[in-house]
């Protein structure tokens, strides 16, 4: 089992920067896919950045890229989302999610088996 711990949520400018960890706890942990959700209130959480189980691949959803990078320390057990360039509309709560295999970069919200508790970013104008 492997259970997943955001942190690093907060309330900043557009145009500002945060970065958001996720720690991992679990044997399994390096096997998994890791990635980055979010979901802003009445609407379907949506993929934001994912990483396959070494890091050698990436993925980001259209609207982040150039602006947000995931990173992942396996000797920390902990994944990253670096977001630049903040906008109002990257408000959110934003949720690690684990999935299995780890081959893949890009990751469904149905396939994840573990998801953290979320931490919320807010962007302001």
């Amino acid at each position: 089992q492997v259970q997943l711990v955001e942190s690093g949520g907060g309330l900043v400018q557009a145009g500002d920067s945060l970065s958001l960890s996720c720690a991992g706890f679990g044997r399994a942990f390096h096997s998994y896919s890791m990635g980055w959700f979010r979901q802003a209130p009445g609407l379907e959480r949506e993929f934001v950045a994912g990483s396959n189980w070494n890091g050698g691949r990436t993925h980001y959803a259209e609207s982040v890229k150039g602006r947000f990078t995931i990173s992942r320390d396996h000797a920390k057990n902990t994944v990253y989302l670096q977001m630049n360039s903040l906008k109002p509309e990257d408000t959110a709560v934003y949720y690690c999610a684990a999935s299995f295999p780890g081959t893949e970069a890009t990751i469904e919200a149905r396939s994840v088996n573990y998801w953290g508790q979320g931490t919320q970013v807010t962007v302001s104008s």
